[in-house]
Parts: C-alpha cells; sequence; structure tokens
C-alpha cells in the first residue's frame, strides 16, 4: 500500500482514472480540491473547518457547508452559542457545554471496562481527547489569557500523540480535565465586556486575538471533540 506523509509534495497533483477506493486522508489539505466524475458512494468525510466562517463545500453544484451547520446544531443543542460575543452569552454557552460533556461522562461511565482507551481507526481514544482538552486549555486560556507558561503534565497535543507511551489512569485524567474546566468556568464569572476586549496573543501565529477569541476557540474544541468523542463511542458499541 503506497504511503505519502509531509514530505510529498502533491499539490496540483492530478488523479485520471485512478483508483483510490478505500484510501484514508489524515490530517491532509484538501482545500480546493476538484473531483469531476468521481465515484464517492459510502464516503466519509470529517473536515470542521468548512462550518467556519467562509468555509464552503460544494456537491453536485450545491453549497451544503450551511446545511452541515444547521445539522449539527441541531444534533449537539447549545452547540451554536460557541460564537457567543458578550460575558452572559459566553458563560451560558460554557454552562452547557459542561452539561453535555457530563452526560457523556455518565455514558462511558456504563459502558465496558477499558472502553476509555480504546481508538477507533487510529483517532484519540475517549481519556486522549480529554488529555488534549487539558492542552487546548492550557494554550488558549493559561498562555495567551493569563500569560502563564506551564502546562498540565498530562496534556496532549497534536505533536507529542505519536510519542505516547503511557496510559495514565483514567481517573487522573478526569481530575486534570475538571480542573482545567472549572478554570474557565470562574474566570468567565466575573468577565467583564471590556475584558473580552483585551489584546491577547495567538500562540500559533502572527494573527491577533483577544480575550474572547481565545475563549471561543477553546467553546470550539469542546465542541469539536466532544462530536469525535461520541461518533467513536457509538462505533464501539455497535460493535
Amino acid at each position: 500500500m503506497a504511503k505519502f506523509g509531509q514530505s510529498d509534495d502533491l499539490q496540483g497533483a492530478e488523479f485520471f482514472e485512478a483508483n483510490l477506493r478505500g484510501a484514508r486522508f489524515v490530517e491532509s489539505d484538501l482545500s480546493g480540491a476538484v473531483m469531476r466524475g468521481v465515484d464517492i458512494q459510502g464516503a466519509d468525510i470529517d473536515a470542521p473547518w468548512i462550518v467556519e466562517p467562509g468555509g464552503s463545500l460544494t456537491v453536485n453544484g450545491v453549497e451544503i457547508a450551511a446545511y452541515v451547520e444547521a445539522e449539527l446544531n441541531a444534533r449537539f443543542p447549545g452547540r451554536a452559542d460557541r460564537r457567543a460575543e458578550d460575558p452572559e452569552g459566553l458563560r451560558a454557552a460554557w454552562a452547557v457545554l459542561e452539561q453535555t460533556w457530563a452526560s457523556t461522562f455518565e455514558r462511558v461511565a456504563g459502558m465496558s471496562e477499558g472502553t476509555v482507551d480504546v481508538s477507533v481507526d487510529g483517532e484519540w481514544s475517549f481519556a486522549q481527547t480529554l488529555r488534549h482538552l487539558v492542552h487546548a486549555i492550557d494554550l488558549w486560556f493559561g498562555r495567551s489569557i493569563l500569560e502563564r507558561e506551564d502546562f498540565h503534565p498530562l496534556g496532549l497535543s497534536y505533536n507529542t500523540k505519536d510519542a505516547l507511551t503511557e496510559t495514565p489512569p483514567y481517573a487522573e485524567v478526569l481530575q486534570a480535565h475538571a480542573g482545567r474546566v472549572a478554570m474557565v468556568r470562574d474566570f468567565l464569572a466575573t468577565v467583564t465586556p471590556a475584558e473580552l476586549d483585551t489584546p491577547r496573543k495567538n500562540p500559533h501565529g502572527p494573527r491577533p486575538e483577544t480575550t474572547g477569541s481565545c475563549l471561543r476557540v477553546i467553546l470550539g474544541e469542546g465542541w469539536e471533540h466532544h462530536r469525535f468523542a461520541v461518533r467513536d463511542l457509538d462505533t464501539i458499541e455497535a460493535r
């Protein structure tokens, strides 16, 4: 089986009458890809960014990004509020996100022992997903808003995923996640409109951020990774 990675530059490549049946694209840039006369029966696309402002996906001449966004908001009540602009809206949005995760924690508690460490198709396990959210909060809240440099030792970034050698106890992962969630909740309890407009450093590049935009990134991370988590839990249960 051929395998292509970062060192392979396929920009502008043309695949003519090529057999890509069963091919898998992971964390790949397919923006602007053009497909004509293709057979995509049974294709499964997970592209979180098509629902962001300006996102676009056209199938057979029909723009479907807005439909996908509306459908996801219907499936996950409260998700639409992740872009709240004012303190009250952000507090309410965070509360709903917490409640949603709490329900999923209850679901996982009733599943078979070891479920939290099961990886579906190479994706992060449930426990690893929580560890990544710990890292995301440390990055966008701890570093950008609080201007702290310390990161929780259980936090998991995309860069450290492939270097995993240990599986920490799930109880410790839950505790780490709960602690970071509480930090954001406590901050939101007293945040003011003026504080939301305070300029902040973007941890990934030069694009300017504000306290409010950093908080919306954390909300977005929470909702998207919850969607990934329940998708994989559904698969585990189906098996």
